[in-house]
């Protein structure tokens, strides 16, 4: 199936179905043509996915959806008003900014409101790639044929889920900056169970390229896994050394590097806050081999030059050897504060070290092998503690060997505590650490080994 939301969408799509820098600027300033409010920003979100789903070894669902959204954001005095279309015809677009403008009169004045960005300079940040913006279903169905025709041949049930992305997004305003940026996205994930149900493997990757997402590796990583959690049983709850592969590493990483906000550090409602006032920047908060990044020029997983407002982006390092180096100030609170402005993450990287899989397991006297964390919800912000379960391939290690799979367990742990009981690291690799499977936010994350990782209850889900 293939829908197209804007018929009047112009000619000068790319390869994937956006919209090309020269026709996002065009649009832009035609947009901005028809503004009679103090101040106008207009920002354009192009997008063209294509996904695939898969159940029973046979492909189940497919489609591809195009959208082009236009985003009109006027100012009138000190009043903000936004409105929305996926409409390019003049009428439509004078419409919309007329809308936006009424909207905006109809409001109260905003105490926070900051003038618009003047234009601005912004980092090269190489994130398309070509093959993956044109790959078709047929691509995507070839990734899914590596992971079912193995399962089939094993007995085997294989399900998942393929998706492809482009994506371009503009910013302009009425003073004078612009800024476009594309960029592509590939992600798989399959579950394979035994034909009993009692066995669940997963595997998972991601990449801003299709060439580099091994689908062939990703089926008999979760056939093993599958093969190997059948018969699992019960072990008591409780703290045990843990070995997290990069997933569910980077299911819990990803929380802590998201918290990081300024304002609320600087109000008392975040890990951040420091005890009697301020933040916690040039405070050790972790173990010192920890280093967090985003790096927007990162060659697996970068992220956009900008964010909304069209601030540049920059690469921040917000833990470094365990002190926390940054936090995310927005343009307000920076101008509060007297700091520059440091955009929210919009990718994540975790340095890593030179301990393969094997060898955490091997100086392993007796814990648990993780594949990754399912139906993760938060309990505490001021500590990031979380809850969720383990899920498709949860193992006991004993005297250095995995020797049988364990029932799924549930926890009640916060990436602090985690990163504060490090024993060992791996090398850092990209993964797919959303939970619904789609590309999500670029992350690189190596495999940790952690001591006290807290199991509270156990789940009868396979």
């Amino acid at each position: 199936m293939t829908t197209r939301a804007d018929a009047h969408a112009p000619r000068g799509l790319l390869a994937g179905g956006v919209l090309a820098r020269g026709d996002a600027e065009s649009l832009v300033k035609r947009i901005l043509g028809f503004s009679h409010a103090d101040a106008c920003r207009v920002s354009l979100g192009s997008r063209s996915r294509g996904n695939t789903r898969f159940a029973v070894n046979q492909v189940s669902t497919a489609g591809d959806t195009e959208d082009l959204s236009v985003v009109v954001r006027a100012v009138v005095g000190k009043k903000v008003g936004t409105a929305t279309t996926n409409r390019l015809d003049d009428d439509a677009l004078r419409r919309v900014v007329e809308t936006a403008e009424r909207i905006a009169k109809l409001q109260p004045d905003d105490p926070e409101l900051m003038p618009e960005l003047a234009p601005q300079s912004y980092l090269d940040v190489e994130a398309w790639d070509d093959a993956t913006a044109a790959a078709d279903p047929a691509a995507r169905a070839a990734l899914v044929a590596a992971v079912t025709e193995r399962a089939r041949r094993q007995g085997l049930v294989s399900t998942g889920y393929v998706e492809v992305e482009s994506q371009a997004t503009a910013i302009g305003n009425s003073a004078g900056l612009f800024a476009y940026h594309r960029a592509t996205d590939v992600a798989m994930t399959t579950t394979v169970r035994t034909s009993d149900g009692a066995g669940s493997g997963w595997a998972g990757g991601a990449a801003r390229r299709i060439a580099g997402l091994d689908a062939d590796a990703l089926g008999e990583r979760a056939i093993d896994k599958a093969r190997r959690s059948a018969r699992a049983v019960a072990i008591e709850p409780g703290r045990y050394t843990v070995v997290l592969e990069p997933t569910a590493v980077g299911n819990l990483v990803q929380l802590m590097a998201f918290a990081t906000g300024a304002r609320n550090a600087d109000e008392g409602r975040s890990f951040f806050s420091k005890p009697g006032g301020g933040t916690k920047i040039g405070m050790k908060v972790v173990d010192e081999r920890v280093t967090l990044t985003s790096d927007p020029q990162h060659a697996e997983a970068p992220g956009s030059p900008f964010d909304g407002d069209g601030q540049p982006t920059r690469k921040v390092t917000w833990i470094g050897e365990g002190v926390v180096r940054d936090l995310a100030y927005d343009r307000y609170w920076a101008s509060r504060k007297n700091v520059a402005p440091v955009v929210q993450p919009r990718c994540l990287q975790m340095q890593g070290g030179t301990q393969s899989l094997d060898e955490m397991i091997a100086s392993t006297e007796r814990g648990i092998l993780v594949t990754r964390f399912w139906y993760i919800r938060p309990v505490d912000q001021r500590t990031i503690l979380y809850t969720g379960l383990t899920r498709d391939g949860t193992f006991l290690i004993e005297k250095g060997k995995v020797t049988r799979a364990v029932k799924n367990l549930r926890f009640n742990e916060s990436p602090v505590f985690l990163l504060n009981n490090l024993e060992a690291l791996g090398r850092a690799a990209r993964v797919s650490a959303s939970e619904s499977g789609s590309t999500g936010v670029p992350v690189v994350v190596p495999a940790v080994k952690a001591r006290d990782f807290n199991f509270t209850s156990l789940s009868d889900a396979v």
